[in-house]
């Protein structure tokens, strides 16, 4: 019996990924040892195959080291997303490298929790530092 698919080829799965994203500024920190949580309940995106927006709730969790991350011009920055044409999982790991780069935060967590689509919905989880060998949350 032939393999069934659904027609997503390795070119979906790095749409978007080329993109050059404007860069996310930041301030200078004054205190130590304090989160932030920023959230955007509103995000969208696009489906890189159908071309269908996909809708979410990006929230990023981090402890500055000595930057802040500016939020208008996260905002800009999260923008960019709502066009293109990109993976769930590609945006979220894509958020927490671009948080990353910027602020250069002590840790960082960047979750994107998407809307059903075909009554499926999506959670992506990304961390910064990146686990090394990780073998699951049960270790």
């Amino acid at each position: 019996m032939p393999k069934k698919t659904t027609g997503y080829t390795d070119d979906h799965a790095k749409a978007g990924l080329d993109t050059k994203f404007p860069s996310i500024e930041t301030f200078q920190n004054q205190f130590q040892a304090y989160e932030i949580l920023v959230d955007d309940p509103e995000f969208t995106s696009v489906c890189p195959k159908t071309g269908l927006p996909d809708f979410g709730r990006i929230t990023i969790r981090y402890m500055p080291r000595k930057r802040c991350l500016e939020l208008k011009s996260l905002k800009e920055y999260l923008f960019t997303y709502r066009n293109l044409g990109i993976f769930q999982e590609n945006i979220v790991n894509q958020v927490l490298d671009d948080v990353v780069k910027a602020a250069n935060p002590v840790w960082a967590k960047v979750v994107g929790d998407f809307r059903p689509r075909g009554g499926i919905s999506t959670i992506v989880e990304a961390f910064y530092p990146r686990p090394k060998n990780s073998k699951g949350p049960r270790g």
